[in-house]
């Protein structure tokens, strides 16, 4: 078990897109470009089970959700060895500073408390805290500072549903920990079937902003414009509650989100499904990692923990826990700059 003596700060992100409706293109930063996987917090956090244990949801899936502050997470006991390569300037406090969404279940929410970060993406950093011989420590901070903050070094490492991309490796180095997809989702009633761009022709679709679903859909409307076809209308909305109460109402046709957030829903409540599925990465494949700002010699210490946490079978443990073995990686690997495109 860790210490209770040091400290792995992770730090938490509540990335909100502004609510706006554009009907085309939408011009991205130059940090949006450096951006990807983003999430936003479920209406639905605070359900109970049959049961009426507050705290609990149970799905349709088989999975039990536990979303009370009280976790009792997955643990992993220290590694004398790893902890010995954590660069010292990063260990000699006791902590590393990490940084995560709380912002989209099941990977990283607030649990019934409305203040506790939680979910996957926690339990995982759990166990490379744990690994490393450190204590985690959550920091609640907004999508779009995770990139400044962890290049100026407020935070060590980010676990928030990164996906690795062109644009971030030339800023940060990753180690892999999970499948990357995203799922379109709508009314139960509908009939749509997303396989391309194709299928989103003219609809009004909602997506978070500065994220790879929203590059994934700019790129989807520039080949429509080049067929002819009519694009679809991108929508962006300042909370998860407002973008699924406008999807649950009709006011869009399709949401994109985190494959696992859209499982969540569709397994939870009676009136949403997933109607398509494409990798984060399209039309390439990616994965979600750990990010550390490059060269600081970390990422290459998360990935041994991260292995030695999938041998154990902690890692597939947590996994389970939240509906996502799917998702699971057999071997975490580290990806920078110098081997991006090749490391598989």
């Amino acid at each position: 078990m860790a210490s209770t003596n040091n400290r792995l700060r992770v730090a938490s992100m509540t990335g909100k897109a502004r609510v706006r409706s554009l009907p085309a293109v939408v011009l991205l930063g130059t940090l949006s470009g450096t951006l990807a996987l983003s999430g936003c917090a479920d209406p639905g956090a605070a359900a109970s089970d049959s049961s009426g244990k507050p705290g609990t949801t149970a799905a349709r899936n088989g999975v039990v959700y536990n979303t009370s502050p009280d976790q009792q997470r997955i643990r992993a006991e220290k590694d004398a060895a790893l902890a010995a390569k954590v660069p010292e300037l990063i260990g000699k406090d006791g902590k590393l500073t990490v940084a995560t969404t709380a912002g989209s279940i099941p990977l990283s929410f607030h649990a019934t408390d409305d203040k506790t970060p939680i979910g996957s993406e926690l339990d995982i950093a759990q166990l490379v805290a744990d690994k490393l011989g450190l204590e985690l420590d959550v920091q609640v901070t907004s999508w779009e500072n995770w990139p400044l903050k962890t290049q100026s070094g407020d935070f060590e490492a980010v676990f928030s549903n990164v996906g690795i991309n062109a644009a971030r490796v030339k800023l940060f180095d990753f180690a892999s920990y999970r499948a990357a997809y995203m799922g379109f989702e709508a009314k139960k009633s509908s009939s749509y079937d997303i396989k391309g761009a194709d299928d989103i022709s003219g609809l009004k679709v909602s997506v978070g902003s500065g994220t790879n679903q929203e590059k994934i859909l700019l790129a989807w409307n520039k080949e429509l414009e080049g067929k002819g076809k009519a694009p679809a209308v991108l929508q962006y909305y300042s909370s998860d509650a407002d973008t699924i109460l406008a999807l649950s109402s009709g006011r869009t046709d399709l949401n994109i989100a985190p494959y696992p957030s859209t499982a969540y829903r569709e397994n939870t409540r009676d009136d949403l499904k997933i109607v398509g599925k494409v990798n984060a990465g399209w039309p390439s494949e990616t994965l979600v990692a750990a990010t550390s700002l490059k060269g600081n010699g970390l990422a290459p210490v998360i990935t041994e923990a991260l292995n030695s946490a999938i041998k154990d079978g902690s890692y597939g443990k947590v996994l389970e826990r939240w509906g996502l073995s799917e998702e699971a990686l057999p071997e975490s690997k580290t990806v920078t700059e110098a081997n991006f495109g090749t490391a598989k």
